[in-house]
């Protein structure tokens, strides 16, 4: 088994009122999963899907951890994370952050603790460069992040029917209102900053934006996956910077203001997706 995938995707939250849930994570991480089986030669059983009430921040992590550790002994060269969900902030604590804040995303049990998101319910950007920091050279790990987190836009957004952004405020009006203004820094930041040479990433948008969950043909998806998996069923020779093209392509087509991101080696951007 050189490849191995973890697929998440939520929709609803068990601590969150419904208002709050997202449409097209779930189809985000089933439909990225049977891409990887039927075009990219993973094996059913090298590939975690883990949806809502599987996909607490206990049960991510665990299964995070164990890609990275197969990876470690040897067993595989290939890694695949995707994730769609909706993207937040929690208070720094190791003061790594000019703005005070750490990025984070939402797991199924997110729960509030006071005027901050409950670390222990959500993954926070350090966590997961904790993780990345772990893989052995020669190791390719793609991920797919679509989920936003900054606020910028909202409500212009939640006018349109069938579209919703993916992030979450504050739990508290007052938290909400003090992280309104802040430098906002997204997983591509800090995949820059670390020095991550391994992770490839292809993320939904910049950190000033939103990331739509929207209504697309019929069925809901995170906008940015959707165009992401129509761009890779199209000519499979393609490079990562010519799938960006098209995606960004797609997305404006689509009246999505949101601007898809890459971040990899000069080589992984000229090389074809899963390669």
């Amino acid at each position: 088994m050189d490849k191995a995938a973890l697929c998440v995707g939520i929709n609803q939250f068990a601590s969150l009122p419904q208002s709050s849930w997202l449409q097209g994570c779930v189809n985000d991480a089933k439909d990225l999963a049977a891409v990887l089986a039927n075009t990219y030669g993973f094996q059913d059983s090298a590939i975690t899907v883990l949806c809502d009430e599987q996909a607490t921040k206990q049960a991510v992590m665990a299964e995070l951890n164990k890609l990275v550790e197969a990876a470690e002994t040897g067993k595989t060269t290939h890694l695949v994370f995707t994730f769609s969900s909706h993207g937040t902030q929690i208070p720094d604590t190791n003061g790594d952050e000019e703005d005070s804040l750490d990025e984070a995303f939402a797991c199924h049990d997110i729960t509030s603790s006071g005027d901050a998101w409950d670390p222990n319910t959500v993954i926070s950007d350090d966590e997961l460069a904790a993780v990345f920091a772990r893989l052995p050279e020669g190791v390719l790990m793609d991920v797919v992040l679509d989920t936003c987190h900054s606020g910028t836009g909202l409500k212009s957004l939640d006018l349109l029917p069938g579209r919703r952004p993916r992030f979450l405020p504050g739990p508290t009006p007052e938290a909400a209102i003090a992280n309104e203004d802040k430098e906002l820094r997204s997983l591509r930041d800090l995949v820059k900053s670390a020095k991550l040479s391994t992770p490839v990433l292809m993320a939904a948008c910049r950190s000033d934006q939103t990331a739509a969950d929207a209504l697309i043909e019929g069925r809901y998806n995170g906008a940015f996956t959707y165009n992401f998996l129509k761009s890779l069923q199209g000519d499979g020779t393609l490079g990562r910077a010519e799938i960006l093209k098209l995606v960004s392509k797609g997305l404006k087509a689509g009246g999505f203001d949101q601007v898809a991101q890459l971040e990899a080696s000069k080589a992984a951007r000229k090389a074809a997706w899963g390669a």
